[in-house]
């Protein structure tokens, strides 16, 4: 699978780690011969990825907090010594219409999906600032480029990391490249759980492709994302949704 010789040997974290786009991005990297740093709060989930041998290491964490955050990337230091690549992917959503959304659901949402780009980005563009290299590189959404019912905040947290990321570009360039990924919908385990099969073929219909994408083929963008095929690529959002946002279905 390697297609980025110069992708050997680089230190990537990836948060989210342990499940769907986030493992998925993990396992390419190792592929790439990268050292993988696995990121993810759920410890049983997380340990269980570590198995598979071609990973570097991981740490539990939560990325809304930022001692855990903070944590996290000591003990990558500890581990690799620093840091090349950042793959920011940890999120959650929760389908709820905006009137009934709880407050605290809300403040989780943002600070997990927004929250926890900021302080991952924080931490990494101090240390690639710092050695004069690095890609950022964060998991944002179609659903950040457009309203979507029933995931207000998501949709909300999922543009501001599409803003953070033009923000980040602007400040880091040109010592550290950022980009952000905005999938569609993929079929990972967090999308079989929120919706049943006759859902989720109500949505491909929906979508130009008809079919989700695999958290493979978001996996293999961030690794072009991090390559030098991609060097001229700083603060771009990049759609992959099968043509769901071309413009022609709602």
């Amino acid at each position: 699978m390697a297609r980025y010789e110069e992708l050997e040997d680089k230190r990537v974290l990836v948060t989210g780690a342990a499940s769907g786009i986030g493992l998925a991005t993990a396992k390419r990297f190792a592929a790439e011969g990268s050292r993988v740093f696995l990121v993810d709060r759920d410890g049983a989930a997380l340990d269980a990825a570590l198995e598979d041998s071609s990973f570097a290491g991981g740490a539990r964490a939560d990325v809304s907090s930022e001692e855990e955050v903070r944590g996290a990337f000591e003990a990558l230091d500890r581990t690799l010594g620093g840091i090349d690549v950042l793959v920011s992917n940890a999120g959650i959503s929760v389908r709820n219409p905006c009137l009934d959304i709880p407050y605290e659901q809300w403040n989780r949402v943002m600070g997990i999906n927004l929250g926890g780009m900021f302080l991952c980005s924080r931490e990494a563009g101090r240390r690639m600032v710092a050695q004069g290299s690095g890609v950022i590189l964060m998991t944002a959404s179609s659903n950040g480029t457009e309203g979507h019912r029933w995931y207000g905040d998501y949709n909300a947290s999922k543009a501001g990391v599409i803003l953070l990321t033009k923000t980040l570009a602007l400040e880091l360039a040109p010592t550290v490249r950022v980009n952000c990924v905005c999938p569609g919908y993929v079929l990972t385990p967090m999308q079989k759980a929120e919706y049943t099969p006759e859902m989720l073929a109500r949505v491909n219909e929906g979508i130009p492709m008809k079919r989700h994408a695999e958290p493979e083929e978001v996996a293999a963008l961030f690794a072009f994302l991090a390559s030098d095929d991609a060097r001229y690529f700083t603060g771009a959002d990049l759609r992959l949704d099968g043509g769901e946002t071309a413009g022609l279905y709602p």
